[in-house]
């Protein structure tokens, strides 16, 4: 899991590549969709598609001469697991920070 992580948090280190990930969880969208509201050209978009793609974000299929682009929604579900689980670490270390802070404020009270 720790490479499939290092290839997600690659892929999303882009705004424009979190964007897309952010349209897509909304559900799929042509190519031409998901490239309309970024300045850039069609072919410098298609590499940041490849991207994801390659990192197992995202999958696109051709019918006829439309590209759809679609969430792979398990990488999203393991990058998001790893999330929390750091989330609970730290939420932990600051719990017992706290209380550290407390018990020392009421010794400097008490004298």
């Amino acid at each position: 899991m720790a490479s499939n992580l290092d290839r997600y948090y690659a892929a999303l280190s882009d705004p424009t590549r979190r964007a897309v990930v952010a349209r897509l969880m909304t559900g799929p969208a042509p190519v031409s969709e998901l490239h309309a509201p970024h300045a850039m050209s069609l072919p410098s978009f298609l590499k940041h598609l490849g991207k994801l793609e390659s990192a197992g974000l995202i999958r696109s299929e051709k019918a006829g001469r439309v590209r759809t682009v679609h969430i792979e929604a398990v990488a999203i579900s393991e990058a998001e697991a790893w999330l929390k689980q750091q989330r609970r670490i730290w939420e932990g270390r600051l719990d017992r920070l706290s209380a550290l802070a407390e018990t020392m404020e009421r010794e400097d009270r008490n004298g």
